[in-house]
């Protein structure tokens, strides 16, 4: 009886182990944020047991769990979850900001603050916001992305065409208005790749920018590469393949087309046999392949994160293209609770195969053949009735106006190449001097390689082939060293910082160029091979310092009560003696309303924050040895001839650096639980002493046309900025948010030197020099200048206020403004005519989620800048092709027409050709889907997500031209300075984009 007792109460053991080994299992998981991000050191406990794991760096966990427990996953900053287990293996957790208690940290100049605690204007981007869709750097990814920050591409859609960034506008003439980048705290760097980004933020006002002195005028972008974390080793690749088309085409006139329109005022013109349209034959589909590789982990004393990618992309013109190969390192150490040491490689490989747009009229062996250098406005003015070759087997000429080169063989045949390398290092050791004071000490090196290789060959018909070389090589040495302290003062909270810096630039280049090789073979390898008559031969060195010391003090009382000191004195070598050194301070308070009593207990106001700064920057960007005179070297073109010199440059000792004297008034509101935030800002920029480029009456004996620069006067730039950002639906399986940006900027020239008005132009060189803008006392910077166009004369008498121009006098001709009466028509008529700076920009942006499918909508736009459309300008001429309007000009049959007469004219630059650049675009649509863990796990992953989306699909405007987004700076003697501004001429088209993108993580 014993024994079978026994038996059963084994078999009952046995059975209600079974029974619990059943119930029992392993749940294994991943918990992300709204955006899809991994949140790692989230806490993972079985409610009411101490059992618990916590995410590592990619958000997954393991947890032993039975059907019917109630896990909680919490976090600081997230709202607490909590999930009932039904028997899952696998769970995907979204975590919700809990933004009452969120407060996320923000870079500043040389350290972070808590955002809640910034004083001065700053805007963060978001790493999701930057990688929404693929581009081939971070700064075009900015753009519609941050209240007051205008980005635009120095050339459509060019493959590998520099980016500019305006913040708050042009804060100078004749200096650089860019903004500084600082990338891992090296100063001046080249931004990385946005995969690498873990966070950009972008100071806008004084108190923001004047650590940097006098590098701090046109704003700042902090830019914060991604690190490792301890953990086992994290495996992440990216990779998007697009294919590109261009966005729109001109409707140009067909052979018959073309044939009708001249005869109509060129009767003995004979039609060619071809009917040829010539953007077919420039234009072409394009690609882009784009791929990245990171690898990021470490232990509780090192810690690393690299990076590989590859960059490739065929222009949507035939022959032009890009390729980029990029890496990015960074390692960490902690070598003593006091000492940690760190290191940040980056290098980048690039060629660039470039196709000439934005035609100057001159190429780059100085071969002037009527613009015959620029593609895309050749295939616009070449004839559509004329083929590639002629009957011997040449290339066709243009049979109407200006002798130009074929535009098949300026794609097809021309070779224009640059190479670059380019490679960064900044090392830094950090040390707890004591428990509330560190140390820092950075060092840094950069070095770039460029090499600019061009070839044309001598089967060009109207203009002499022949190769030129250009090399620049550019090194960067940066040493930073600075004290931080962090003391409690009562309720107060009080942090300070002095520091010192060093950085030297140094250029050395060289270009070399001849005509009439003895052979096509060499391209620009054997320069030798060309004329001795047209061999030129030109090097030089360069260098500049800049010294600075700066410190900040911050202190916070009671969390309400914020004040934020800053000054920095730069010493830089490119100022004249006695005004090499400047001091640029700056002062901020704050005041957390939200955090007084009457408001502390709100359900509505979860923040509310007022802020006020007032500080000046700085800018020294010009060349090194401005302020000093120069000679000008002629070199011997003969065998034997001597090479001479002569005065370039008068000196100016009195030169000193621009300042920018800003003030700042913003308003940070959150309510609902910051399920809606709010930000505005006022601020207003006087820049004094600006830098520019003028021509002087010479003090040197045989001197003529000498250039210097000169203090020459004032601008201001004021304007609002609104950011709104809204969470409008969270669940667990939807969610909607909302990101909105709106900037208004107005600029205006206060001052100029004596009073006088600075009048150049911008077209192209063969348009005969015509001025095209200019800047006046009490008007906005960069106004169109010329005509202003009133009609169509109808014959008869003339009216009222209005002139014929030169020898048309004939009904159908344009009329214009005769501003002083005198029935003439010249240079003393000319006027404002447009103005291209826009009334205000925006970006907007809406992002869904429905459990594991994202849809991300992104809108950009400008709204009242005009575009001086120079394209317009000739293709109205009668000495090219042309728009298909021109079938309906004015003729006696056709008078209501406002289109003058078709004949062949002077190229006016007159209000006819000024448009509203006005525009709203689609500049994204993505759709994405994250492939469920259970499926992910199964195939050795942690994360697989796919995404289709589309770039630039969709434009509104009222712009004629191909893109509103025009860029164009062409010939004029002042094309580096920031007042050409919307002028449209053969710029490279933008490009429409549809892509899929694959994300894995291991």
């Amino acid at each position: 009886m014993k024994l079978r007792t026994k038996l059963i109460l084994m078999l009952g053991l046995i059975f209600n182990l079974s029974l619990f080994a059943q119930d029992g299992y392993q749940l294994s998981g991943t918990v992300t944020d709204s955006g899809n991000m991994p949140v790692p050191g989230v806490n993972v406990v079985v409610e009411g047991t101490t059992t618990g794991a916590a995410t590592d760096f990619d958000g997954n966990f393991e947890l032993s769990v039975k059907s019917g427990d109630i896990l909680q996953f919490s976090y600081l900053g997230y709202v607490t979850q909590s999930v009932k287990i039904t028997n899952q293996t696998n769970l995907n957790v979204v975590l919700q900001e809990d933004a009452s208690e969120l407060d996320e940290v923000v870079v500043v100049g040389y350290g972070t603050r808590k955002k809640s605690d910034i004083t001065g204007s700053v805007s963060s981007v978001k790493t999701d916001e930057l990688t929404a869709y693929p581009t081939s750097n971070a700064e075009q990814a900015l753009q519609g992305r941050a209240a007051g920050v205008v980005v635009q591409s120095n050339n459509g859609g060019e493959p590998g065409a520099p980016i500019a960034i305006k913040v708050r506008g042009n804060s100078s003439i004749g200096a650089s208005s860019d903004p500084l980048i600082v990338v891992d705290g090296f100063v001046g760097a080249s931004m990385p790749q946005a995969d690498d980004i873990a966070s950009m933020e972008v100071l806008k006002d004084a108190s923001a920018t004047a650590i940097y002195g006098s590098r701090g005028s046109g704003g700042v972008i902090l830019v914060t590469t991604k690190k490792g974390k301890s953990g086992r080793l994290n495996v992440e690749v990216n990779t998007t393949y697009s294919i590109q088309n261009t966005s729109n085409r001109l409707d140009l006139l067909d052979a018959d087309q073309f044939a009708q329109y001249q005869q109509s005022f060129n009767p003995g013109y004979v039609q060619g046999t071809e009917n040829t349209d010539w953007q077919d034959e420039i234009y072409t589909t394009g690609n882009i392949s784009n791929s990245q590789a990171s690898f990021s982990g470490g232990s509780e004393k090192i810690n690393f994160y690299s990076s590989v990618n590859y960059f490739t992309q065929d222009g949507i013109i035939v022959n032009s293209g890009f390729e980029k190969f990029t890496f990015l390192s960074n390692v960490d150490a902690k070598i003593t609770d006091k000492l940690t040491l760190g290191m940040n490689l980056f290098g980048n490989r690039s060629t660039k195969d470039g196709i000439s747009t934005q035609s100057s009229g001159e190429d780059a062996i100085a071969s002037v053949n009527g613009g015959g250098d620029d593609v895309v406005s050749l295939a616009m003015r070449f004839t559509p009735d004329r083929g590639i070759y002629d009957a011997n087997g040449n290339f066709t000429q243009n049979s109407v106006g200006d002798g130009i080169e074929n535009p098949w063989a300026v794609a097809n045949k021309i070779v224009n190449e640059t190479k670059s390398d380019a490679f960064r290092s900044n090392l830094y050791a950090s040390y707890d001097i004591l428990e509330n004071l560190n140390f820092k000490s950075t060092f840094g090196f950069s070095t770039t390689n460029e090499n600019v290789g061009y070839f044309k060959p001598q089967t060009f018909q109207l203009s002499t082939g022949g190769a030129s070389i250009a090399t620049l090589k550019r090194t960067n040495i940066l040493s930073e060293n600075y004290l931080s302290y962090n003391l409690e003062i009562g309720k107060g909270q009080l942090s300070a910082l002095a520091g010192y810096s060093y950085q030297k630039v140094t250029n050395e280049r060289f270009s070399a160029s001849t005509q009439d090789l003895l052979s096509d073979d060499f391209l620009w390898y054997n320069l030798g091979a060309g004329t001795i008559q047209n061999r030129k031969i030109t090097s030089s060195w360069s260098e500049s310092e800049i010294q600075s010391q700066f410190g900040r003090l911050n202190y916070d009382w009671d969390d309400k009560y914020l004040v934020t000191a800053t000054v920095r004195r730069d010493g830089a070598s490119n100022f004249a003696e006695n005004n090499k050194y400047a001091i640029f301070p700056s002062g901020a308070l704050g005041w957390k309303i939200s955090n007084e009593n009457f408001l502390k207990d709100s359900n509505s106001i979860s923040s509310l924050k007022l802020r006020a700064s007032y500080g000046l920057t700085g800018n020294q960007a010009i060349s090194p040895y401005q302020s000093l005179s120069l000679l000008a070297i002629t070199e011997g073109t003969e065998v034997d001839a001597a090479p001479s010199f002569s005065v370039s440059q008068e000196a100016n000792p009195d030169l000193v650096w621009e300042t920018s004297y800003q003030t700042n008034i913003g308003l940070d509101l959150g309510m609902y639980n910051n399920r809606i935030n709010f930000s505005f800002d006022y601020y207003n920029i006087d820049t004094k002493d600006l830098l520019l480029e003028v021509s002087t009456i010479p003090s040197y004996t045989g001197a003529t046309n000498l250039r210097v620069f000169q203090n020459v006067g004032e601008i201001n730039n004021r304007g609002f900025e609104v950011v709104l950002s809204t969470r409008n639906i969270v669940t667990d399986d939807f969610t909607w948010s909302t990101d909105f940006n709106w900037s208004t900027n107005k600029t205006e020239v206060i001052s100029l030197f004596n009073g006088a008005d600075i009048i150049d132009g911008a077209a192209p060189g063969y348009f005969s020099g015509k001025d095209t803008y200019i800047l006046r006392e009490g008007e906005p910077v960069g106004m169109f200048w010329g005509h202003e166009y009133t009609g169509v004369y109808q014959g008869g008498d003339v009216p009222e206020g209005s002139a014929l121009k030169g020898s048309y006098q004939a009904a159908g001709d344009p009329l214009f403004q005769d501003i002083n009466g005198d029935g003439i028509i010249d240079t003393n008529d000319e006027q404002i005519i447009g103005d291209p700076n826009p009334d205000w920009n925006f970006g907007f942006t809406n992002t869904f989620r429905y459990k594991n499918i994202d849809l991300n909508i992104f809108f950009q736009g400008s709204y009242g800048g005009e575009i001086l459309n120079l394209t317009n300008v000739q293709l109205y001429n009668g000495d090219s092709n042309a728009l298909t309007d021109v079938l309906n000009a004015w003729t006696p049959e056709n008078t209501s027409s406002n289109l003058p007469s078709n004949k062949t004219r002077d190229r006016e630059i007159s209000s006819r050709f000024v448009e509203d650049g006005s525009y709203v675009r689609l500049k994204n649509l993505s759709i994405g889907y994250t492939f469920p863990q259970d499926i992910v796990e199964k195939i050795g992953m942690d994360n697989l997500r796919l995404a289709v989306s589309g770039q630039n699909l969709l434009t509104f405007t009222k712009y004629s031209g191909l893109d509103p987004e025009a860029s164009y700076f062409g010939g004029s003697t002042t094309a580096t300075t920031n007042a050409v501004q919307g002028h449209d001429f053969g710029n490279y088209p933008t490009i429409r984009s549809f892509s899929l993108s694959l994300n894995l993580k291991f």
